[in-house]
Protein backbone atom coordinates (compact mmCIF):
# COMPACT_ATOMS: atom_id res chain seq x y z
CA UNK A 1 0.00 0.00 0.00
CA UNK A 2 1.45 3.06 -1.10
CA UNK A 3 2.07 6.46 1.38
CA UNK A 4 0.63 9.15 0.16
CA UNK A 5 1.49 11.48 2.63
CA UNK A 6 5.41 10.12 2.70
CA UNK A 7 4.86 10.76 -1.40
CA UNK A 8 3.84 14.04 -0.86
CA UNK A 9 6.88 15.39 1.86
CA UNK A 10 9.12 14.37 -1.47
CA UNK A 11 7.81 17.31 -3.23
CA UNK A 12 9.24 20.78 -2.80
CA UNK A 13 5.92 21.81 -2.01
CA UNK A 14 5.07 19.21 0.53
CA UNK A 15 8.69 19.26 2.47
CA UNK A 16 8.11 23.40 2.57
CA UNK A 17 4.75 22.51 4.49
CA UNK A 18 5.72 19.76 6.27
CA UNK A 19 8.70 21.40 7.55
CA UNK A 20 6.84 24.48 8.74
CA UNK A 21 4.40 22.89 10.33
CA UNK A 22 6.83 20.44 12.36
CA UNK A 23 5.35 17.46 10.68
CA UNK A 24 7.75 14.42 9.83
CA UNK A 25 9.54 14.34 7.18
CA UNK A 26 10.28 10.89 5.25
CA UNK A 27 12.95 10.64 2.79
CA UNK A 28 13.17 7.63 0.41
CA UNK A 29 15.54 5.44 1.63
CA UNK A 30 17.81 3.67 -0.91
CA UNK A 31 17.13 0.28 -1.00
CA UNK A 32 19.56 -2.58 -2.57
CA UNK A 33 19.41 -3.38 -6.41
CA UNK A 34 21.63 -5.76 -8.46
CA UNK A 35 24.90 -5.50 -8.89
CA UNK A 36 25.20 -2.28 -6.43
CA UNK A 37 28.49 -2.34 -4.62
CA UNK A 38 29.03 -2.38 -0.83
CA UNK A 39 30.14 0.63 -0.67
CA UNK A 40 28.54 4.10 -2.26
CA UNK A 41 30.24 6.88 -1.18
CA UNK A 42 33.10 7.93 1.37
CA UNK A 43 33.51 6.46 4.55
CA UNK A 44 34.60 8.35 7.45
CA UNK A 45 36.89 6.08 9.90
CA UNK A 46 38.10 6.80 13.18
CA UNK A 47 39.22 5.00 16.59
CA UNK A 48 42.39 3.79 18.08
CA UNK A 49 40.66 0.37 19.04
CA UNK A 50 42.07 -3.04 18.21
CA UNK A 51 39.78 -3.60 14.86
CA UNK A 52 41.09 -0.51 13.50
CA UNK A 53 43.50 -1.93 10.93
CA UNK A 54 41.67 -4.96 10.30
CA UNK A 55 38.40 -2.58 9.35
CA UNK A 56 40.85 -0.05 7.50
CA UNK A 57 42.13 -3.21 5.19
CA UNK A 58 38.54 -4.26 4.11
CA UNK A 59 37.65 -1.03 3.30
CA UNK A 60 40.93 -0.78 0.81
CA UNK A 61 39.87 -4.25 -0.35
CA UNK A 62 36.31 -3.10 -1.27
CA UNK A 63 38.70 0.20 -3.51
CA UNK A 64 36.58 2.91 -0.84
CA UNK A 65 37.07 6.21 -0.60
CA UNK A 66 38.38 6.38 3.18
CA UNK A 67 38.79 9.71 5.10
CA UNK A 68 40.12 8.83 8.34
CA UNK A 69 40.96 10.91 11.73
CA UNK A 70 44.35 11.93 10.51
CA UNK A 71 43.18 13.71 7.26
CA UNK A 72 39.29 14.29 8.89
CA UNK A 73 40.33 18.29 10.18
CA UNK A 74 41.51 18.61 6.19
CA UNK A 75 38.82 16.46 4.75
CA UNK A 76 35.83 19.00 6.39
CA UNK A 77 37.58 22.12 4.93
CA UNK A 78 35.82 21.20 1.74
CA UNK A 79 32.50 22.82 2.10
CA UNK A 80 31.18 19.84 0.24
CA UNK A 81 32.77 17.35 1.88
CA UNK A 82 30.08 14.12 2.52
CA UNK A 83 30.34 10.89 4.14
CA UNK A 84 27.63 7.90 3.24
CA UNK A 85 29.34 5.70 5.90
CA UNK A 86 30.63 6.29 9.49
CA UNK A 87 32.53 4.04 11.24
CA UNK A 88 34.34 4.76 14.50
CA UNK A 89 35.96 1.77 16.51
CA UNK A 90 34.94 1.93 20.31
CA UNK A 91 36.89 -1.09 21.44
CA UNK A 92 39.65 0.95 23.34
CA UNK A 93 37.29 2.87 25.23
CA UNK A 94 38.11 2.26 28.72
CA UNK A 95 36.28 4.00 30.96
CA UNK A 96 33.55 7.46 31.17
CA UNK A 97 36.39 9.18 30.12
CA UNK A 98 37.43 7.91 26.84
CA UNK A 99 34.01 8.63 25.83
CA UNK A 100 34.87 11.96 24.72
CA UNK A 101 36.50 10.72 21.62
CA UNK A 102 33.50 9.70 20.53
CA UNK A 103 32.12 13.12 21.20
CA UNK A 104 34.91 14.81 19.14
CA UNK A 105 34.60 12.53 16.20
CA UNK A 106 30.94 12.71 15.46
CA UNK A 107 30.66 16.28 16.56
CA UNK A 108 33.20 17.19 13.56
CA UNK A 109 30.74 15.04 11.37
CA UNK A 110 26.91 15.36 12.65
CA UNK A 111 26.52 17.95 9.63
CA UNK A 112 28.55 15.80 7.17
CA UNK A 113 26.61 12.66 6.86
CA UNK A 114 24.51 11.97 3.38
CA UNK A 115 20.75 10.43 3.60
CA UNK A 116 20.74 7.13 3.72
CA UNK A 117 23.99 7.35 5.71
CA UNK A 118 25.19 4.74 8.11
CA UNK A 119 27.02 4.98 11.20
CA UNK A 120 28.50 1.70 13.05
CA UNK A 121 30.26 1.54 15.99
CA UNK A 122 32.61 -1.54 17.11
CA UNK A 123 32.60 -2.60 20.47
CA UNK A 124 33.36 -5.83 22.64
CA UNK A 125 30.56 -7.43 24.08
CA UNK A 126 30.40 -8.45 28.04
CA UNK A 127 32.26 -11.80 27.64
CA UNK A 128 35.19 -9.25 26.70
CA UNK A 129 34.60 -7.01 29.26
CA UNK A 130 34.98 -9.55 32.19
CA UNK A 131 34.72 -8.24 35.66
CA UNK A 132 35.77 -4.44 34.42
CA UNK A 133 33.11 -2.18 35.79
CA UNK A 134 34.78 0.88 33.82
CA UNK A 135 35.52 -0.71 30.51
CA UNK A 136 32.16 -2.28 30.14
CA UNK A 137 30.13 0.74 31.22
CA UNK A 138 32.33 2.37 27.90
CA UNK A 139 31.40 -0.02 25.71
CA UNK A 140 27.89 -0.47 26.97
CA UNK A 141 27.21 3.01 26.53
CA UNK A 142 27.81 3.44 22.90
CA UNK A 143 24.96 1.63 22.40
CA UNK A 144 22.85 4.37 23.84
CA UNK A 145 24.70 6.73 21.77
CA UNK A 146 24.19 5.05 18.89
CA UNK A 147 20.28 4.66 19.08
CA UNK A 148 20.50 8.73 20.19
CA UNK A 149 22.25 10.37 16.99
CA UNK A 150 20.38 7.92 14.91
CA UNK A 151 16.93 9.76 16.13
CA UNK A 152 19.09 13.13 15.96
CA UNK A 153 20.25 12.93 12.50
CA UNK A 154 16.99 11.60 10.93
CA UNK A 155 17.58 11.45 6.72
CA UNK A 156 16.99 7.78 6.70
CA UNK A 157 20.64 7.75 9.01
CA UNK A 158 20.90 4.59 10.37
CA UNK A 159 23.58 3.73 13.18
CA UNK A 160 24.05 0.01 15.03
CA UNK A 161 26.71 -1.25 17.07
CA UNK A 162 28.41 -4.95 15.92
CA UNK A 163 30.06 -5.96 19.21
CA UNK A 164 32.56 -7.89 18.18
CA UNK A 165 34.76 -10.69 20.28
CA UNK A 166 38.22 -10.62 20.30
CA UNK A 167 39.22 -13.39 17.63
CA UNK A 168 36.07 -13.01 15.44
CA UNK A 169 37.08 -9.73 13.72
CA UNK A 170 37.12 -12.51 10.32
CA UNK A 171 33.11 -12.09 11.24
CA UNK A 172 33.42 -8.85 11.37
CA UNK A 173 33.60 -8.19 7.77
CA UNK A 174 30.66 -9.82 6.86
CA UNK A 175 28.23 -7.59 9.39
CA UNK A 176 30.34 -4.84 7.97
CA UNK A 177 29.27 -5.88 4.48
CA UNK A 178 25.46 -5.94 5.63
CA UNK A 179 25.24 -2.62 7.80
CA UNK A 180 27.35 -0.12 5.03
CA UNK A 181 24.87 -1.30 1.92
CA UNK A 182 21.52 -0.52 1.39
CA UNK A 183 20.32 -3.84 2.29
CA UNK A 184 20.27 -2.58 5.84
CA UNK A 185 17.68 0.40 5.08
CA UNK A 186 15.20 -0.30 7.69
CA UNK A 187 18.04 -1.42 10.59
CA UNK A 188 18.98 0.53 12.52
CA UNK A 189 19.54 1.25 16.40
CA UNK A 190 20.39 -2.47 16.67
CA UNK A 191 23.30 -4.28 18.60
CA UNK A 192 24.76 -6.83 17.32
CA UNK A 193 27.09 -9.50 19.56
CA UNK A 194 29.76 -11.37 16.56
CA UNK A 195 31.47 -14.30 18.36
CA UNK A 196 34.28 -16.88 16.81
CA UNK A 197 33.58 -19.52 14.45
CA UNK A 198 34.57 -21.30 11.53
CA UNK A 199 35.40 -19.35 8.48
CA UNK A 200 33.83 -19.81 5.62
CA UNK A 201 34.85 -18.66 2.44
CA UNK A 202 32.02 -18.32 -0.95
CA UNK A 203 33.15 -19.72 -4.23
CA UNK A 204 30.74 -16.76 -5.83
CA UNK A 205 30.13 -13.99 -3.14
CA UNK A 206 27.57 -12.59 -5.44
CA UNK A 207 25.26 -15.81 -4.57
CA UNK A 208 26.10 -16.45 -1.18
CA UNK A 209 23.30 -19.02 -0.64
CA UNK A 210 23.99 -21.76 -3.89
CA UNK A 211 23.84 -24.86 -3.39
CA UNK A 212 21.64 -24.33 -0.38
CA UNK A 213 17.82 -25.82 0.11
CA UNK A 214 15.72 -23.22 2.43
CA UNK A 215 12.27 -23.28 3.35
CA UNK A 216 10.26 -20.47 4.01
CA UNK A 217 6.76 -20.55 5.61
CA UNK A 218 3.91 -18.34 4.48
CA UNK A 219 5.92 -17.80 1.60
CA UNK A 220 2.33 -16.58 -0.84
CA UNK A 221 2.73 -13.15 0.01
CA UNK A 222 3.94 -10.19 2.16
CA UNK A 223 7.23 -10.57 3.82
CA UNK A 224 7.51 -14.76 3.55
CA UNK A 225 7.06 -13.76 -0.36
CA UNK A 226 9.96 -11.04 -0.58
CA UNK A 227 12.07 -13.82 1.42
CA UNK A 228 11.56 -16.81 -0.88
CA UNK A 229 12.25 -13.92 -3.62
CA UNK A 230 15.67 -12.13 -2.03
CA UNK A 231 17.12 -16.12 -1.31
CA UNK A 232 16.41 -17.03 -4.51
CA UNK A 233 18.01 -14.10 -5.60
CA UNK A 234 20.96 -14.97 -3.46
CA UNK A 235 21.26 -18.58 -4.88
CA UNK A 236 18.75 -20.72 -2.87
CA UNK A 237 16.67 -23.11 -3.76
CA UNK A 238 13.94 -22.59 -2.35
CA UNK A 239 11.20 -24.26 -0.69
CA UNK A 240 7.70 -22.26 -0.74
CA UNK A 241 5.32 -23.42 2.30
CA UNK A 242 1.84 -21.86 2.78
CA UNK A 243 -1.92 -23.38 3.67
CA UNK A 244 -3.38 -25.19 1.22
CA UNK A 245 -6.04 -22.70 -0.03
CA UNK A 246 -3.72 -20.55 -0.60
CA UNK A 247 -2.05 -22.97 -2.86
CA UNK A 248 -2.35 -20.63 -6.28
CA UNK A 249 -0.76 -17.83 -4.69
CA UNK A 250 2.15 -20.47 -3.35
CA UNK A 251 2.43 -21.86 -6.66
CA UNK A 252 2.84 -18.36 -8.34
CA UNK A 253 5.58 -16.91 -6.02
CA UNK A 254 7.41 -20.51 -6.20
CA UNK A 255 7.36 -20.09 -10.14
CA UNK A 256 8.78 -17.16 -10.43
CA UNK A 257 11.49 -17.84 -8.58
CA UNK A 258 12.15 -21.30 -9.87
CA UNK A 259 11.47 -22.83 -6.49
CA UNK A 260 8.91 -25.29 -5.14
CA UNK A 261 5.53 -25.04 -3.67
CA UNK A 262 4.37 -26.78 -0.72
CA UNK A 263 1.21 -26.77 0.22
CA UNK A 264 0.82 -28.18 3.95
CA UNK A 265 -0.55 -26.30 7.53
CA UNK A 266 2.18 -26.33 9.53
CA UNK A 267 0.10 -27.26 12.69
CA UNK A 268 -0.51 -30.92 11.76
CA UNK A 269 1.33 -33.19 13.64
CA UNK A 270 3.03 -34.85 11.26
CA UNK A 271 3.97 -31.37 9.80
CA UNK A 272 7.86 -32.26 10.41
CA UNK A 273 7.88 -35.33 9.18
CA UNK A 274 6.01 -34.00 5.77
CA UNK A 275 8.42 -31.27 5.57
CA UNK A 276 11.24 -33.75 5.62
CA UNK A 277 9.44 -35.63 2.91
CA UNK A 278 9.02 -32.97 0.74
CA UNK A 279 12.62 -31.47 1.38
CA UNK A 280 14.83 -33.97 2.46
CA UNK A 281 17.53 -32.68 4.60
CA UNK A 282 17.43 -28.32 4.94
CA UNK A 283 20.29 -26.04 4.95
CA UNK A 284 18.04 -22.96 5.93
CA UNK A 285 14.16 -22.81 7.44
CA UNK A 286 12.24 -19.48 7.49
CA UNK A 287 9.73 -19.56 10.37
CA UNK A 288 7.27 -16.77 8.74
CA UNK A 289 3.83 -17.87 8.97
CA UNK A 290 1.87 -16.08 11.41
CA UNK A 291 -1.56 -15.24 11.78
CA UNK A 292 -2.86 -11.84 13.87
CA UNK A 293 -6.81 -12.91 15.75
CA UNK A 294 -6.91 -9.09 17.56
CA UNK A 295 -9.37 -8.46 20.82
CA UNK A 296 -8.38 -6.80 23.97
CA UNK A 297 -8.24 -10.07 27.12
CA UNK A 298 -11.33 -9.49 28.42
CA UNK A 299 -13.18 -9.72 24.50
CA UNK A 300 -11.09 -13.01 23.07
CA UNK A 301 -12.31 -16.02 22.83
CA UNK A 302 -9.94 -18.97 23.45
CA UNK A 303 -10.30 -19.99 19.98
CA UNK A 304 -8.76 -16.55 18.89
CA UNK A 305 -6.01 -17.10 21.82
CA UNK A 306 -4.82 -20.69 20.76
CA UNK A 307 -4.79 -20.04 17.28
CA UNK A 308 -2.54 -17.92 17.19
CA UNK A 309 -0.38 -19.71 19.67
CA UNK A 310 -0.39 -23.03 17.99
CA UNK A 311 0.50 -20.90 14.62
CA UNK A 312 3.05 -18.74 15.65
CA UNK A 313 4.62 -20.32 18.32
CA UNK A 314 3.94 -24.08 18.71
CA UNK A 315 4.40 -24.92 14.78
CA UNK A 316 7.92 -23.53 15.39
CA UNK A 317 9.27 -25.63 18.39
CA UNK A 318 7.58 -28.82 17.17
CA UNK A 319 8.65 -28.61 13.01
CA UNK A 320 12.21 -27.68 14.80
CA UNK A 321 12.65 -30.25 17.35
CA UNK A 322 11.00 -33.03 14.44
CA UNK A 323 14.03 -31.70 12.49
CA UNK A 324 16.67 -31.49 14.76
CA UNK A 325 15.71 -35.02 16.00
CA UNK A 326 15.52 -37.08 12.51
CA UNK A 327 18.66 -35.52 11.09
CA UNK A 328 16.31 -32.85 8.67
CA UNK A 329 18.65 -29.85 9.21
CA UNK A 330 22.61 -29.93 7.71
CA UNK A 331 25.23 -29.29 9.96
CA UNK A 332 25.75 -25.85 9.53
CA UNK A 333 21.90 -25.09 9.05
CA UNK A 334 20.47 -21.53 9.22
CA UNK A 335 17.25 -21.28 11.36
CA UNK A 336 15.76 -18.06 11.37
CA UNK A 337 12.36 -17.11 12.99
CA UNK A 338 10.01 -14.08 12.52
CA UNK A 339 9.53 -12.73 15.65
CA UNK A 340 7.35 -9.08 16.38
CA UNK A 341 8.22 -5.37 17.78
CA UNK A 342 4.87 -6.61 19.51
CA UNK A 343 7.12 -8.88 21.46
CA UNK A 344 9.36 -6.24 22.81
CA UNK A 345 6.54 -3.59 23.39
CA UNK A 346 3.58 -5.20 23.66
CA UNK A 347 0.47 -3.49 22.00
CA UNK A 348 -3.00 -2.78 23.14
CA UNK A 349 -5.56 -5.73 22.31
CA UNK A 350 -2.47 -8.43 20.90
CA UNK A 351 -2.35 -10.14 24.16
CA UNK A 352 -2.39 -13.10 22.21
CA UNK A 353 0.31 -12.22 19.04
CA UNK A 354 2.71 -10.26 21.40
CA UNK A 355 2.94 -13.65 23.84
CA UNK A 356 3.20 -16.06 20.58
CA UNK A 357 5.90 -13.88 19.37
CA UNK A 358 7.71 -13.22 22.49
CA UNK A 359 8.19 -17.09 23.00
CA UNK A 360 9.55 -17.13 19.54
CA UNK A 361 12.50 -15.11 20.83
CA UNK A 362 12.60 -17.49 23.57
CA UNK A 363 12.98 -20.12 21.51
CA UNK A 364 15.59 -19.02 19.45
CA UNK A 365 17.49 -17.67 22.77
CA UNK A 366 17.51 -21.48 24.18
CA UNK A 367 18.06 -23.26 20.94
CA UNK A 368 21.25 -21.33 19.96
CA UNK A 369 22.30 -22.47 22.80
CA UNK A 370 22.07 -26.15 22.28
CA UNK A 371 23.74 -25.00 19.16
CA UNK A 372 26.95 -23.90 21.00
CA UNK A 373 29.61 -25.88 19.64
CA UNK A 374 28.35 -26.72 16.35
CA UNK A 375 28.14 -24.89 12.88
CA UNK A 376 23.90 -24.59 12.86
CA UNK A 377 22.54 -20.93 14.25
CA UNK A 378 19.14 -20.34 15.28
CA UNK A 379 18.70 -15.79 14.76
CA UNK A 380 15.05 -13.85 14.59
CA UNK A 381 13.76 -11.13 13.02
CA UNK A 382 11.46 -8.69 15.12
CA UNK A 383 9.73 -6.47 12.29
CA UNK A 384 8.20 -2.93 13.33
CA UNK A 385 5.36 -1.47 10.85
CA UNK A 386 6.19 -3.21 7.60
CA UNK A 387 3.86 -2.39 4.61
CA UNK A 388 1.68 -5.50 3.88
CA UNK A 389 -1.83 -6.36 3.66
CA UNK A 390 -2.63 -6.86 6.86
CA UNK A 391 -0.95 -3.41 8.12
CA UNK A 392 -3.24 -2.10 5.12
CA UNK A 393 -6.28 -2.91 7.05
CA UNK A 394 -5.15 -1.39 10.21
CA UNK A 395 -7.58 1.61 10.73
CA UNK A 396 -6.68 5.02 9.22
CA UNK A 397 -5.31 6.68 12.70
CA UNK A 398 -3.74 3.73 14.06
CA UNK A 399 -1.49 3.00 10.46
CA UNK A 400 -0.68 6.43 10.38
CA UNK A 401 0.64 5.87 13.77
CA UNK A 402 2.53 2.98 12.82
CA UNK A 403 4.08 4.71 10.17
CA UNK A 404 5.67 8.13 11.64
CA UNK A 405 6.38 6.40 15.15
CA UNK A 406 10.15 5.44 14.09
CA UNK A 407 13.25 7.15 13.55
CA UNK A 408 12.89 6.99 9.74
CA UNK A 409 9.15 8.28 9.95
CA UNK A 410 7.60 5.62 7.78
CA UNK A 411 6.78 1.77 7.72
CA UNK A 412 9.32 -0.28 6.10
CA UNK A 413 8.60 -2.00 3.32
CA UNK A 414 8.84 -6.78 3.20
CA UNK A 415 12.30 -6.32 1.02
CA UNK A 416 13.70 -4.79 4.27
CA UNK A 417 12.91 -7.67 6.28
CA UNK A 418 14.22 -10.28 3.54
CA UNK A 419 17.34 -8.94 2.81
CA UNK A 420 18.21 -9.50 6.89
CA UNK A 421 16.94 -13.09 6.64
CA UNK A 422 19.24 -13.34 3.87
CA UNK A 423 21.65 -11.83 5.09
CA UNK A 424 21.30 -14.18 8.93
CA UNK A 425 20.53 -17.05 6.48
CA UNK A 426 24.28 -17.13 4.78
CA UNK A 427 26.89 -19.86 5.52
CA UNK A 428 29.05 -16.57 6.33
CA UNK A 429 26.91 -15.85 9.57
CA UNK A 430 27.88 -18.36 11.68
CA UNK A 431 29.48 -16.13 14.58
CA UNK A 432 26.37 -14.90 14.95
CA UNK A 433 23.74 -16.73 16.71
CA UNK A 434 20.88 -16.39 19.39
CA UNK A 435 20.55 -12.43 17.96
CA UNK A 436 17.33 -10.87 17.71
CA UNK A 437 17.16 -8.29 14.97
CA UNK A 438 14.62 -5.50 15.45
CA UNK A 439 14.12 -4.47 11.46
CA UNK A 440 11.63 -1.46 12.85
CA UNK A 441 13.60 2.09 11.61
CA UNK A 442 14.32 2.18 15.20
CA UNK A 443 11.18 2.59 16.81
CA UNK A 444 9.97 4.75 19.53
CA UNK A 445 8.45 1.79 21.22
CA UNK A 446 10.34 -1.24 22.82
CA UNK A 447 13.88 -1.81 24.32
Amino acid sequence: MSDRYGELVQSSLGKKVAKNLGLPMPIKLDRFEMGQPVLIGEVALAGEGDVFSSVQAYLTELDGKITTEDTLDERLSDDNARFKVVIFDATALKNGDDLTKMYDFFHKIARRIKSSGRIIIIARPECCTGTDVAFALAQRSVLGFAKSVAKEFKKGISANVLYTQIGAEHHLKFALAFFMSSKSAYVSGQAITITKADIVELDSPKKPLAGKTILVTGASRGIGEATAQVLARDGAKVVCLDVPNALDELQKVAGNIGGQALPLDITAPDAGEQIMRACGVLDGVVHNAGITRDKTIANMTAEQWQSVININLNSVFHINQHLIAHDGLSADARIVCVSSISAIAGNVGQTNYATSKAGVIGLVEATAKSFKGSSRTINAVAPGFIETKMTASMPFAIREAGRRMNAMSQGGEPVDVAETISWLSSPQSGGINGQIVRVCGLSLLGA
